[in-house]
């Protein structure tokens, strides 16, 4: 499946991203004993392909930075392409990413090799630091990008990194643009800062419900505390 990459001119990816939570919001379908049953993973729907393109924004964000965060970015290309081959294999069944997780746990493959959970997971954990680094930027779009990328990966993604992972998000770290250069990539043409960290606000409002739901899932799989080299 090839899902459209390239954005309109007058787009940026945090616009983007909104209009694809607005959409998640959208096709989230909830039994009505939902409520009562909160503690349930197996009634919670998250959309596979809205997921999936939340994700590919973070890669566009990435090929606009540069080579800097290129581990990152091959990571995350990997997982995104494996969810995709799952999902087109059945697009009715894996149209949720829980029946993914599902199939695989009952397989006893969720934590053998490549996995489709451990993709999930470990995409999860790179919007999760996306989300750590947006609420920073929009404090203060002045911001130490340097501090900023190192205060995010700490809370994120770091506790979960071995240390081959940790030395290579170190050498990236040294080449993270400005805070000048990162806000002209997110922010894009004719926005003010206001109107810039509006639309932030709004993003970090759709995303931190979702992330907590994903995350709420995967614990209820014992996925949440896997570790990588």
């Amino acid at each position: 499946m090839k899902r459209k990459r390239d954005m309109e001119i007058e787009s940026t990816e945090i616009r983007s991203a909104i209009q694809e939570l607005s959409m998640l919001q959208l096709l989230k379908v909830q039994p009505e004993e939902a409520e009562a049953e909160a503690d349930d993973h197996n009634i919670t729907t998250i959309p596979t392909l809205p997921f999936l393109s939340i994700s590919t924004l973070v890669l566009q964000v990435l090929d606009k930075i540069g080579p800097t965060m290129t581990v990152l970015r091959q990571d995350i290309y990997q997982n995104i392409q494996r969810l995709e081959k799952i999902h087109d294999s059945d697009p009715s069944l894996y149209s949720n990413i829980v029946e993914i997780l599902k199939k695989e746990v009952n397989e006893g493959k969720e934590r053998k090799g490549p996995s489709c959970s451990k993709a999930v997971l470990w995409l999860t954990r790179s919007l999760d630091f996306t989300l750590a680094l947006l609420q920073l930027l929009v404090e203060d779009l002045e911001r130490n990008m340097e501090q900023a990328v190192q205060e995010s990966y700490t809370k994120t993604l770091k506790p979960w990194h071995g240390w081959i992972s940790s030395a290579a998000f170190k050498v990236a770290l040294k080449l993270v643009p400005d805070s000048k250069g990162l806000i002209t990539i997110l922010m894009g043409k004719n926005k003010s800062n206001d109107d810039f960290k509006k639309e932030m606000r709004t993003l970090i409002s759709l995303l931190a419900p979702l992330l907590k739901e994903i995350h709420n899932v995967l614990g209820a799989y014992g996925l949440d505390t896997l570790k990588s080299t």
